[in-house]
């Protein structure tokens, strides 16, 4: 068993083509485990939906690079790909949250950690694409290095704030 295992480790460590993939286990059991630990150190389930969804719609984009790379393509694939990653977060927290809608805003009807999340995927989304404008206005360059990395990041800590000092009531 323990030659097996030097084998595994050996091999492994010998690969050819590495390219950093943060999509990786790690991050999946991290995501998975954010709320327990959140609700442990008092932050809203809100607030934690707004990451998740964030980071989910990142997994939904690298799935479809995923997917350009190997040449499958069809009909609705990035629209099922992009529903399937924002929508694990169901089962990501299935054990740890009871589905309890609320009206939220006087216009929606959901699950607090669901608004928040498809928020947060929306934020996502539309930080990249006010990036690509602003980026497109500056001849093409950004403004300073990370600004890609720093424009989502700071639309979802301005949503994270909110939703500590209003929170979605249940």
């Amino acid at each position: 068993m323990k030659r097996l295992f030097l084998f595994l480790t050996a091999f492994l460590s010998y690969s050819s083509a590495v390219l950093a993939n943060p999509a990786c286990a790690v991050c999946t059991v991290a995501i998975g485990a954010s709320l327990g630990i959140a609700r442990k150190l008092g932050v809203p389930d809100a607030v934690v939906g707004l990451w998740a969804g964030a980071l989910l719609t990142l997994l939904g984009y690298w799935t479809i690079l995923f997917f350009d790379k190997k040449g499958w393509h069809f009909r609705g694939r990035d629209f099922l790909l992009m529903l399937l990653c924002v929508g694990t977060i169901g089962f990501i927290y299935i054990r740890e949250v009871v589905y309890t809608p609320v009206v939220i805003w006087n216009v929606f009807y959901l699950d607090p950690i669901l608004f928040s999340t498809l928020l947060g995927m929306a934020l996502f989304i539309y930080s990249q694409k006010l990036y690509q404008w602003m980026k497109a206005r500056n001849n093409g360059h950004a403004h300073f290095p990370f600004e890609k990395v720093v424009l989502p990041v700071v639309w979802l800590l301005i949503a994270s704030v909110y939703f500590t000092y209003f929170p979605i009531s249940l």
